[in-house]
């Protein structure tokens, strides 16, 4: 598969270009740094991922070659937006970044029989909800606005929800390639609905339960949402039962709603997310500059460095967009690059997960298939969880938008995720590359 890594090759000189370009615009902006570091942040960007593409090359010759290119155009428009904010933030993304990619190569040279997952999806699973209940502990937790979100251990900081949503889909999908069978054949027809038998039940009970435990107790939103969408997205593809995804959106929302109206600071965030002019000055503040950055920025945007962060002439600088290189840097986005700009970044996402819905379809085996669509499911939800977020479709919550938000733990589980689906996609395309399969490839390519 030569020209599938071609392809990926070529695509990386376009992503490079693009950080070059952004990296001189933001320096277009201060006349004391006009000079060839741009280009310089380009090669050394463009050799990182030439080296990447090198080590897929040899590793994994059949990957789609499409994935790693998309990633790293999302990564490099990050670098951009986050150096135009603190050049000191950078520096640590950049960090991250090579972290992210060490690891991505680390998963993809150990775990090359995937499938291995399969056997430990219990320690996996009870490792993952142990993760969710770290930010609680006390002397390591960390609250992060308001919600529990990070530990602490001595110098190292992170979030574990990013990782645990690996956990979460590597378990669910091991479970449901087990049990499919079953839930299909021992459903029943309750008032025009199928219903799962009772006994098999539980997944979804303890699903639910563990995104209502992260909405009340680690107050995260996100999460929850997140983990229990790419749950059912799993659960359908299993099954291919609709009524099933609805009796579990059922459940949610029913959930959602009794402890947004019993549950203090659920109820606040939904408040503030329905009523923000009342606190406007308060909890609603945010959510308020966020829209209003996104209508001043238009069609096209008013450039890279142009937009107002913090407020002029306050000592300390006061935030006027609170939040900007995490919660709110789509909104900064559309402010510095205007609605088609910001339309540009969603197509990539919406690519990003076309390609790996298509690695899914193309995988043989129930696991495999499962896995790539639940990786590609959760991060899918995460990008419009945090997207929704700022556009007030859905209360804001504080989820990364992957690959651009500032933050080592959102970036390094994210390179992780793309190792995994390159993993599954290698086998799958190899196996439909051989002879037997060979028509079904160029069918689908």
């Amino acid at each position: 598969m030569t020209s599938a890594r071609n392809r990926e090759l070529l695509a990386l000189v376009p992503v490079a270009l693009l950080l070059t370009a952004g990296f001189a615009a933001v320096f277009s902006q201060e006349s004391d740094k006009l000079g060839n570091l741009s280009l310089t942040y380009g090669a050394y960007f463009f050799a990182v991922c030439l080296a990447t593409h090198v080590f897929l090359r040899f590793r994994l010759p059949y990957a789609d070659p499409y994935l790693f290119p998309l990633m790293a155009t999302l990564t490099a428009f990050g670098f951009v937006m986050i150096y135009r904010i603190d050049e000191s933030l950078a520096r640590d993304q950049a960090n991250w970044f090579l972290l992210g990619l060490v690891l991505f190569a680390l998963t993809i040279y150990f775990l090359r029989d995937y499938e291995v997952l399969e056997r430990y999806r219990y320690t996996i699973a009870i490792g993952g909800l142990l993760l969710l209940l770290a930010p609680r502990l006390p002397g390591i937790g960390q609250q992060v606005n308001g919600a529990y979100l990070g530990v602490k251990l001595g110098p190292i900081a992170f979030q574990p929800a990013e990782f645990t949503k690996l956990a979460i889909v590597v378990f669910l999908a091991s479970y449901l390639r087990e049990r499919r069978e079953v839930l299909i054949v021992g459903a029943r027809r309750v008032l025009g609905v199928t219903v799962p038998p009772l006994k098999h039940f539980g997944p979804m009970l303890v699903v639910w339960g563990a995104s209502m435990f992260m909405l009340v107790f680690i107050r995260d939103l996100g999460s929850s949402l997140m983990f229990f969408a790419a749950f059912l997205a799993l659960l359908y593809v299993a099954t291919g039962r609709f009524s099933f995804v609805v009796i579990g959106m059922a459940m949610f929302f029913l959930g959602a709603w009794f402890f947004a109206t019993t549950v203090p600071h659920v109820h606040d965030r939904v408040e503030v997310w329905l009523h923000p002019y009342a606190e406007a000055q308060g909890n609603g503040y945010q959510i308020l500059q966020s829209i209003f950055a996104q209508a001043d920025g238009g069609l096209f945007g008013k450039g890279f460095g142009q937009a107002l962060i913090t407020i002029p002439g306050t000592h300390p600088p006061a935030p006027l967009l609170p939040a900007a290189e995490t919660d709110t840097i789509y909104s900064l986005i559309v402010n510095e690059v205007g609605l088609l700009g910001a339309c540009g970044l969603i197509l990539v996402y919406l690519l990003i997960t076309a390609r790996g819905f298509k690695v899914a379809l193309l995988a043989n085996d129930g696991f495999s298939k499962l896995l790539a669509t639940g990786l590609t499911a959760v991060f899918a939800i995460q990008a419009f969880v945090i997207i929704g977020g700022v556009t007030r479709v859905i209360p804001l919550t504080g989820v990364t938008l992957p690959f651009i938000s500032y933050g080592g733990s959102s970036i390094v589980a994210n390179f992780v995720l793309l190792a995994l689906l390159l993993l599954v996609s290698d086998r799958a395309r190899r196996e439909a590359a051989a002879p037997a399969g060979r028509a079904a490839l160029g069918a689908t390519l």
